[in-house]
């Protein structure tokens, strides 16, 4: 008769493959911008996809691919082979997938003549950057700024979803993929706003500190 392991000796056990598979894959050739690119391929692979209708596989295919820009961060930072250039063709790629996947989106919506959900989606991409931006230009200056709804993860999710769900393909009658470039449009908006109000009140804080300092 067999008998179940103890749960401590189980709980070891996977310590013990997780750190040995850890280390076999730190010691590999692989590298956070192969992974990178290979974001980069499966988002090109969904374009395909999509620009032939297949939204279903087109949205897994942008699905695995948003995974994998989230993988790349994650073993740059636990395999210790990142690098500057490394964390800068991270986010250029990441910039450069989303663009991609709305214009094909965008498309799509001009093609059946539906001309106010492809305005949407440019300004889905409008949001995108200042959202970015916004970020960037504050830390430059100092503050952190991770503040708002419409993170990469949460535009990722959302466009996911009306990609899966697009032109009634998964099921019949059901096309969410409009409705999610509208919540986008609208929560990139909102989150630029939160940004600039967060960093206004950072930045004065720190003027008023260097006045107090100077006085």
């Amino acid at each position: 008769m067999s008998q179940t392991p103890p749960p401590d000796a189980a709980a070891g056990r996977g310590t013990e493959f997780r750190s040995y598979a850890k280390n076999r894959l730190i010691e590999s050739r692989l590298t956070p911008n192969a992974i990178s690119i290979s974001g980069l391929a499966l988002h090109l692979v969904a374009v395909g996809l999509l620009l032939n209708r297949l939204f279903v596989l087109g949205g897994l295919a942008f699905i695995v691919g948003s995974i994998m820009d989230t993988l790349d961060g994650r073993y740059s930072r636990m395999s210790g082979k990142g690098s500057l250039f490394g964390a800068f063709l991270d986010s250029t790629l990441d910039r450069l997938e989303e663009g991609l996947i709305l214009t094909v989106v965008a498309w799509h919506f001009a093609d059946r003549g539906d001309s106010v959900a492809a305005a949407g989606c440019v300004a889905v991409v409008l949001g995108s950057l200042m959202v970015s931006y916004t970020r960037a230009r504050a830390e430059a200056l100092g503050v952190e700024c991770k503040v708002g709804l419409a993170t990469r993860p949460v535009r990722v999710v959302l466009l996911a979803i009306g990609l899966v769900f697009a032109d009634g393909e998964l099921f019949t009658d059901v096309d969410l993929l409009a409705a999610s470039i509208y919540a986008m449009a609208g929560l990139t908006a909102l989150t630029t706003v939160q940004r600039v109000w967060h960093v206004r009140g950072a930045l004065n804080l720190l003027d008023a500190e260097a006045a107090s300092t100077a006085s």
